[in-house]
């Protein structure tokens, strides 16, 4: 049984880590599509770039910022969108099959994931808005979170955007990044479950947390 955890209105929460890696899908219709690929699945793309001399790194199976970059390269010179993403497009110009199972469910994530970056971080730098998708992945993988997006993101009192209906605006492309950055494995917080602000937070436990990097106006803790 999960522990429901209470915050302070005040406070502002977020988190995540990723199961797996995974690749936005957009190329073939909207910016709010993605879908979860499997480490074989990233690393069959990342060996497809070396062997057509886009990329130099690990074959690892982690989308990285090298992968990113190679998968941009590749998708100029072929005449695709060039926006890092492997999506069905990108996929079949490098003879790669996609399983495509999981595109509603993705999309979905994806679309609440940035919606809450949006709400609650769009005023922060661009890290920082990455770094609040990661907490909310983050704690969707820990045992004392609940273990989806969507309920994190609605737990009672966790976020200051839910219960102000800011949730409700329609997210920036730059959210959109943001978010499918995080979900592309970058975690620029290094595992942590909390983040707030330090110059409106009223709770002393959230004080009592471990500090672990200041992005912006956000301390982020474990």
């Amino acid at each position: 049984m999960k522990k429901i955890i209470f915050f302070s209105l005040a406070l502002i929460f977020i988190l995540a880590a990723p199961l797996g890696v995974y690749l936005a899908v957009n190329d073939v219709s909207s910016a709010q599509q993605t879908q979860a690929l499997t480490v074989n699945e990233n690393k069959a793309v990342q060996q497809k770039l070396k062997e057509l001399g886009y990329y130099s790194g690990s074959v690892d199976g982690v989308y990285g910022q090298g992968t990113r970059n190679a998968v941009i390269a590749f998708q100029k010179a072929n005449g695709l969108t060039a926006d890092g993403v492997v999506g069905q497009n990108t996929a079949r110009a490098l003879g790669i099959s996609l399983n495509t199972q999981q595109v509603a469910q993705s999309s979905s994530d994806l679309y609440l994931l940035a919606k809450t970056v949006y709400a609650e971080a769009r005023g922060e730098p661009y890290e920082g808005q990455v770094a609040v998708a990661a907490v909310i992945l983050n704690r969707v993988e820990s045992p004392d979170f609940p273990n989806t997006i969507a309920e994190v993101v609605y737990q009672p009192w966790a976020f200051t955007a839910v219960h102000d209906g800011q949730i409700n605006l329609e997210p920036n492309e730059t959210a959109y990044s943001a978010a499918r950055d995080a979900m592309n494995g970058w975690d620029p917080t290094y595992g942590c479950l909390y983040y707030y602000n330090a110059s409106t937070a009223t709770s002393k436990w959230i004080f009592s947390r471990t500090t672990v990097v200041t992005i912006g106006k956000h301390v982020f803790a474990i």
